[in-house]
């Protein structure tokens, strides 16, 4: 009867190995944090302001309970979808494997499955259109930091500010900004000349979260092939994001999530017709999802 069979059996192994694939390249988990849910649809709660309004605590002697009175809570929806990718490996080559090609396929089909989610995080981190009217800023002209007499810092300042304004002060703020705008701030004079007097006398990553006042910020260094060209997943953009401080689960206020199913990613392989090629498929089940227009900040164009 050969090989073939219709039940899907799950390599541990295989899997694991997709489950630990990292490529530092990618960063959208930093904006977009990876959460298990149980259901592929479902509903969470959107945070109210009720934690950081002033309240009558005080209560005298037999008198009743203060009462608080949360804020009408409203919801957001997440629907998640599959995304599967196979590699093939003949029988000849699997003879001749000096390496392990059933590795190699679990990370080839890995790296195009997680650089198809880093676009679609920076695709939606990225367009100006998913942020509330005073969230989002475009510089043009001397505003921009490729100009000495810009100011970043002060462009920073307020989408800091913005996002203040709409959730308060008590969150951490992450910033991913694309790698030609880290390399215009690396040489920007307003920068080099608050470590003039270092020892270093380079503009790192951890001396821009000094300045720039953030808990955390990286460099989206990702591309992909259109087909003619390598194109940068990540423009001359900065994308300032309100992040969970401790990830517990996605009851914790965020920018936004990635939802993934429990129990994903996942790795089978299959044999196809004929039992001569052998097939390496990885599975992932997930969405990402911006939850607020208000929960960061777009700031566009930072390069002339």
């Amino acid at each position: 009867m050969g090989r073939l069979s219709n039940l899907r059996v799950v390599d541990p192994v295989l899997t694991q190995l997709a489950t630990g694939y990292i490529n530092e390249d990618f960063v959208s988990d930093k904006i977009f944090p990876i959460v298990s849910v149980a259901k592929e649809a479902g509903e969470i709660p959107n945070f109210g302001k009720e934690a950081f309004k002033i309240y009558d605590t005080e209560r005298a002697i037999r008198a009743n309970s203060n009462v608080m009175q949360p804020d009408d809570r409203t919801k957001t929806s997440f629907l998640l979808k599959e995304h599967d990718l196979v590699y093939p490996i003949d029988y000849r080559e699997e003879q001749e494997d000096m390496f392990n090609l059933e590795q190699e396929g679990v990370e080839i089909v890995s790296q195009a499955i997680e650089l198809d989610r880093e676009k679609t995080a920076a695709d939606i981190a990225q367009t100006a259109s998913n942020y509330a009217t005073n969230n989002k800023v475009t510089l043009s002209g001397t505003d921009q930091f490729t100009n000495a007499n810009s100011d970043p810092i002060g462009v920073v300042d307020t989408a800091k500010a913005a996002i203040k304004t709409c959730l308060g002060a008590n969150h951490k703020l992450t910033m991913v900004m694309g790698e030609a705008t880290f390399k215009a701030l690396k040489k920007h004079q307003q920068l080099i000349d608050k470590i003039k007097y270092s020892q270093k006398g380079i503009v790192t990553l951890d001396l821009m979260k000094e300045f720039f006042d953030v808990e955390d910020i990286v460099v989206g260094k990702a591309t992909y092939w259109n087909g003619t060209t390598f194109v940068d997943l990540w423009g001359d953009n900065i994308v300032l994001a309100v992040t969970p401080k401790n990830l517990g689960s996605y009851r914790v206020p965020s920018y936004g999530y990635t939802f993934r199913k429990k129990g994903m990613p996942q790795v089978d392989t299959y044999f196809g017709e004929g039992n001569k090629i052998k097939y390496v498929r990885r599975t992932d089940i997930y969405q990402v999802k911006m939850l607020s227009d208000v929960g960061g900040y777009l700031i566009s164009d930072t390069n002339a």
